[in-house]
């Protein structure tokens, strides 16, 4: 790693939460606690993370999480600098943190009777006692922006549970930003090494090899270090047991356990580098160790071994998974791994949720919003764009591609940090217009699979329309988040906010003006007002009663209570509505195909007919006329009229029907004749 690039990202990094701190009114320290909380839970190394500073005598930590299927009771704590690049974490330092952070696990009893109810902290007290009496292991997170000198301490325990340690310093942190991928490298070390067939190959790029893995094996490597990053290149990545392959695969292991390697598939996996044992010939014989390790087909059965190891409390001995192992150079996993997953995948009929970077929707999104610019709206007539984060790090290497200060600072004029946004970003701002804030609050990982379920189902139309809209309900998102910050939500602010989107969007019958809102590149005093007025009666049924909020928000039964809170528009939002709703997404795809073959059963010499009653009248905008003209030229050259231009041309003929436009039946004068 280059020196220069760990002080620029060091940099940027104190600048970017300065300037976040500054924008939403919090501490410097939890601001970049949740900003690396985000990135760790896009990840899928965390999950239900949620902050709780608490600071005492031999103790501070900063946040807790606790994985909704029990799989480990997570606590943070932080150690931030300003000039981080002037001194380094050392071993005495780290060692402090993490005994610090423990203190809280043997505390927590004493430290919840002095805390109000509904607090954050009080809050995490309750968690954590819960978690204690069934947790099978505690993980303590330190979270640093300077570099470590030291690595994490070994393993411990606390009543019988084992207590893992994990630092993500400021090295750590910037492979991950910049990787370009969602998680660092995994690597499996066999105690017994694993027994394997080569099969010869002349490719250079790749070579496989088969196997055949305890599945007790498998799924505590799933359960105990790596959980859905095993999956990340895997386009059918599996979440909960459902559908009847799962429930297939589920029975097989609790009544048939012995014949599950005959009725399973078995799984695909990838590797980057693979340490073998050989035979006298040099041919390889068995694994001793994998580099990289990844899934690309097998998701279920992987996960459904974890479900019925961890839930049905089943053993899985005599359990054995069929693997074929292909070791492809790193340089041509991009090219390589989506084909070996998709021509694998027979396993399942169902649609399930494709979380690669290079699914077409977000190539789409990623093409369309980086074209965009935004209105200037300051004054200072300087247009400024969006900048969706299709990959983790592309900013940051974005911004790297400007070698000077002054192209860096340029740069970050026109892409401002605050107008990024990731596809976990985009879910939440989509999902809270679209009245499901309890799947948000499920946290990134979960929201963002249902989001891509959605997508699957509905193929929209990525478009300019799309991407402005998209992007204007971030904005909406994070005025009404402001707003919740203005009201003391706390920890609470984000299940707030799009508790409070939600409802406001649902009260609005979606008519608020999302185009005006791209337009003026911010919401108006009218629907500020409203925001204003909606979120203390969000925070009274959110936070509310003895419930446990996070969990709570996660409920249907927790947006059911919201929907229904007596509250209606103010009058001045009431007036600026549309007549229409907006919905995001352009028409579906259906629906394109209805408007392309309602054009096509058009003949040309009508559409001819339109545009020059349209000329002659000046009854239409010229775009419309000159539209017409386009789709008879098309027609009569044998050409396809598709997509948008379709529906906009569809528009045009029925707004020249409602004009007077009488089309004359083709052939009528040579019938008379």
């Amino acid at each position: 790693m280059a020196e220069h690039d760990l002080h620029d990202y060091s940099r940027a990094l104190v600048t970017d939460i300065q300037a976040l701190a500054d924008a939403e009114g919090g501490s410097i320290p939890n601001t970049f606690t949740q900003h690396v909380l985000e990135i760790l839970e896009e990840a899928g190394v965390v999950t239900d993370a949620a902050l709780a500073y608490h600071s005492s005598r031999g103790l501070e930590i900063y946040g807790y999480g606790l994985p909704e299927d029990g799989s480990s009771l997570d606590l943070y704590t932080t150690d931030f600098n300003l000039t981080p690049m002037s001194s380094k974490l050392t071993k005495a330092e780290s060692d402090r943190l993490f005994r610090r952070l423990f203190a809280f696990v043997g505390k927590h009893a004493a430290i919840r009777p002095n805390q109000e109810d509904n607090t954050d902290v009080h809050d995490m007290c309750v968690g954590v006692e819960r978690a204690l009496s069934n947790v099978p292991k505690i993980r303590l997170f330190l979270l640093s922006n300077r570099v470590s000198t030291t690595s994490a301490p070994g393993p411990g325990e606390f009543a019988g549970i084992p207590v893992t340690h994990e630092l993500w310093d400021l090295a750590r942190l910037h492979r991950h930003e910049t990787s370009g991928s969602i998680g660092e490298p995994i690597k499996v070390t066999f105690e017994r090494p694993l027994p394997c067939l080569a099969a010869h190959s002349s490719e250079p790029n790749y070579s496989v090899v088969l196997a055949v893995i305890p599945g007790r094996q498998l799924a505590e490597l799933y359960k105990e270090q790596h959980r859905t990053r095993l999956l990340e290149l895997n386009v059918r990545s599996f979440l909960q047991t459902r559908g009847g392959v799962n429930k297939g695969i589920r029975e097989t292991l609790l009544k048939d356990p012995s014949r599950f390697l005959a009725y399973n598939n078995g799984v695909t996996a990838t590797a980057s580098d693979v340490d073998f044992e050989t035979d006298e010939h040099g041919s390889p014989v068995a694994i001793r160790s994998m580099t990289g390790l990844q899934i690309v087909n097998g998701g279920q059965t992987t996960a459904s071994l974890h479900h019925v190891l961890t839930h049905d409390k089943r053993d899985l001995d005599g359990v054995h998974v069929q693997m074929k192992l292909t070791i492809v150079d790193p340089a041509f996993l991009s090219e390589i791994v989506p084909r070996i997953s998709q021509y694998s995948n027979t396993q399942n009929k169902v649609t399930l949720v494709d979380f690669s970077s290079n699914h077409e929707f977000h190539v789409a999104f990623e093409r369309v919003s980086r074209s965009l610019w935004a209105p200037a709206t300051d004054g200072s007539g300087q247009e400024t764009r969006w900048f969706y984060e299709r990959a983790r790090g592309q900013y940051t290497d974005k911004s790297a591609e400007h070698e000077t200060r002054a192209a860096q600072r340029k740069f970050k004029l026109i892409t401002p940090s605050r107008q990024r946004f990731s596809k976990s970003d985009l879910a939440t701002f989509v999902h809270s217009w679209e009245q499901l804030p309890y799947w948000v609050s499920r946290g990134a990982q979960k929201n963002f699979a249902h989001f891509m379920e959605r997508i699957e189902k509905s193929d929209p139309v990525v478009d300019v329309q799309y991407c402005k809209r998209a992007i204007a309900t971030a904005i909406l998102f994070q005025a009404a988040d402001r707003i919740a910050r203005a009201h003391s939500a706390g920890s609470h602010k984000r299940l707030i906010t799009t508790y409070t989107v939600a409802r406001l969007s649902l009260a609005a019958e979606k008519r608020i003006d999302l185009d005006r809102i791209w337009n003026e590149q911010g919401t108006t005093d009218a629907l500020e007002d409203a925001l204003d007025e909606l979120c203390p009666l969000i925070m009274e049924t959110v936070i509310s009663g003895d419930r446990h909020v996070s969990e709570w928000a996660k409920k249907p039964d927790c947006w059911d209570e919201v929907s229904r809170i007596p509250w209606t528009l103010p009058d001045a939002l009431t007036a600026e509505l549309t007549t229409e709703p907006f919905e995001i997404a352009s028409p579906e795809s259906t629906e394109s195909d209805e408007a392309e073959a309602a054009v096509e059963d058009t003949p040309s010499e009508e559409w001819q007919a339109l545009a020059d009653w349209a000329r002659e009248g000046r009854l239409l905008r010229a775009v419309d006329r000159q539209l017409a003209d386009r789709v008879a030229q098309r027609l009569s050259q044998g050409r396809r009229v598709t997509g948008a231009q379709a529906r906009q041309a569809m528009e045009v003929y029925e707004e020249a029907l409602r004009h007077g436009f009488h089309p004359s039946p083709i052939g009528l004068d040579h019938e008379t004749a």
